[in-house]
């Protein structure tokens, strides 16, 4: 860009900045955007920043409180972005600074805040310090900003422990040396082209400070902090002793997650955050063993939010979702963090799907099921989502009822994991798939060139267009819902629900005049008339003082 913008600089200070919601983030609702997958602005396949400005105005009147963007930094694209190799420039696939930097103040024109993606625990293997750490050998001090090891065996030939990449395989890879002989390993949790920092380099943490503040200078609302449980590694970096290790993550403290060092860290960062005006927020994807660890990291002086893996992993059933939402309010409370709610985001099978197989199949399926029977439990347990007290978080095309698209060819895969012998299917493609924006066109409104990944043809019915207007339709649905939210004072923000009594199989809970009662079975039952019906996901029978709700249905009544 031509000139930074500092925090105090009048110019520059949105109208969000300057006469803030106190506390805004406790009850937002948070609108995922992938932005290759939003709205391609030049016909080229692949969507962009400035597709994604051209389409804020929809998310608007969505009714969304914040924007939240996946990674759109300078990439070699390994994985989505996710390996950034400089993280104060925009790809040129996306666009520009200047074209971020009208994003932002576009949103902020029309009341949206911007949450951008940072990614600190590892950067690409073409950011400037990781190459010049390779080209200058053993005993390049830039090789201490990152993990590198010598290897086990005779000849070093072997892994330095046996940790294991969460795309699979071993978690190290060998470099070459400048000299042609095989040389140090480095440590990398995700893709080969991912290498781990090293936090306890003062070098590193300096930097990242100094990323926050580029960005916050230029106008966004905060960060979502990618793998923000992966950056402390254990002391010694010991052995795990045991394979499968995916089948471990959330259950356990692994010596590369969690760790407790992190906190000190997110206290350093949360300083910095609060020299600017506005209640910027911090966003945590922290995949922690149990909600109570979770927690720690929304402690008053850490990060704001924490996204709830807990109740996305949660099967359709009443006992468990009544289970997950009791230990989570019971977390966040003596913390006085809000709770978030998440269904679905870009690294797990949207749920319009998963609740179309039976449960069990966790969030990684590659399987169609019941596509009507999905639907139907998608819109009830976004109901159910939408109503707890907290902060809710929608992935782009949810509130279209876009289910994934399970029959990609394999040509056209391209989730790094897909091309790890050992490690996971590539299941991620799946719910990356552009979304529709109308009927007709080389990919319904998406763009003038096409997909960067196939659309199947069903998406015509289900585009912005073929929805809008249409009563029962999930994004009217979605539209009502997000009204009515944002109009009832009993919804949003809190810390807790009173539950009702309910038939086997159905939720029913009381906020001040809102009540929201969920039936998480096959078959309809009777429950009392609470009052006026605000919204329902379906079709149910109201008398003077009782109600028949069809199986997989949520509906939501005022009292006052």
């Amino acid at each position: 860009m031509s000139q930074q913008h500092s925090a105090a600089d009048p110019a520059t200070t949105s109208a969000l900045a300057t006469t803030p919601r106190s506390d805004w983030w406790r009850d937002a609702v948070i609108y995922q955007v992938y932005p290759r997958s939003f709205a391609d602005s030049n016909g080229d396949g692949m969507g962009d920043l400035e597709g994604v400005r051209s389409r804020l105005p929809y998310l608007r009147d969505l009714g969304i409180d914040a924007v939240w963007l996946s990674p759109f930094y300078a990439s070699p694209q390994a994985d989505a972005g996710y390996d950034v190799a400089d993280y104060r420039a925009v790809d040129p696939m996306f666009g520009s600074l200047l074209d971020a930097d009208a994003l932002i103040r576009d949103a902020h024109e029309l009341g949206l805040r911007i949450i951008v993606d940072l990614v600190p625990n590892h950067s690409s293997d073409q950011h400037e310090w990781f190459k010049r750490a390779v080209a200058e050998g053993p005993g390049s001090p830039l090789r201490d900003r990152y993990h590198f090891r010598p290897g086990k065996g005779a000849h070093g030939e072997l892994p330095p422990n046996d940790w294991e990449s969460i795309f699979g395989g071993p978690a190290w890879t060998r470099v070459t040396e400048p000299d042609g002989t095989p040389g140090e390993w480095y440590l990398h949790l995700f893709a080969p082209e991912q290498p781990d920092f090293n936090w306890e380099h003062p070098a590193v943490g300096d930097e990242f400070r100094s990323i926050l503040r580029f960005w916050l200078d230029i106008g966004v609302d905060g960060f979502r902090i990618d793998v923000a449980h992966g950056l402390v590694k254990a002391d010694g970096l010991p052995d795990l002793g045991a394979h499968d290790q995916l089948k471990l993550l959330g259950n356990d403290v692994m010596p590369f997650f969690d760790q407790d060092g992190v906190h000190a860290i997110y206290r350093e960062w949360r300083l910095v955050l609060d020299e600017y005006a506005g209640e910027r927020i911090f966003v945590a994807e922290a995949w922690t063993p149990t909600v109570e660890r979770t927690a720690n990291y929304v402690r008053p002086d850490e990060l704001h939010q924490a996204f709830n893996f807990q109740y996305l992993s949660t099967s359709w059933d009443a006992a468990e979702l009544k289970d997950v939402i009791d230990r989570t309010l019971d977390a966040m409370r003596p913390v006085n963090a809000p709770a978030t709610w998440v269904l679905s985001n870009h690294d797990v099978t949207r749920h319009a799907t998963r609740f179309a197989n039976e449960p069990g199949l966790g969030t990684q399926i590659r399987l169609a099921g019941d596509r009507a029977l999905g639907l139907r439990r998608a819109r009830a347990a976004s109901l159910l989502m939408l109503a707890l007290p907290g902060s809710a978080y929608v992935y782009q095309g949810e509130e279209l009822g876009l289910p994934d698209v399970v029959d990609l060819p394999d040509e056209v895969r391209q989730d790094p994991a897909y091309f790890r012998g050992a490690g996971q299917d590539g299941f991620r493609d799946g719910c990356r798939v552009p979304i529709p924006w109308t009927r007709a066109g080389s990919s319904y409104g998406f763009g003038a060139g096409g997909s960067w990944l196939p659309q199947p043809a069903e998406w015509a019915d289900l585009s912005v267009e073929a929805q809008t207007g249409v009563a029962d339709s999930t994004l009217e649905l979605y539209r009502t819902a997000l009204s009515v939210r944002r109009d009832q004072r009993d919804l949003g923000a809190g810390d807790s629900v009173e539950w009702l009594k309910a038939p086997a199989g159905v939720l029913a809970f009381r906020r001040g005049d809102f009540v929201c009662v969920a039936n998480t079975t096959s078959e309809a039952v009777r429950i009392p008339a609470y009052g006026r019906v605000l919204v329902a996901s379906g079709e149910l029978t109201v008398t003077d003082d009782e109600a028949k709700l069809p199986g997989d249905t949520t509906v939501w009544w005022t009292t006052g």
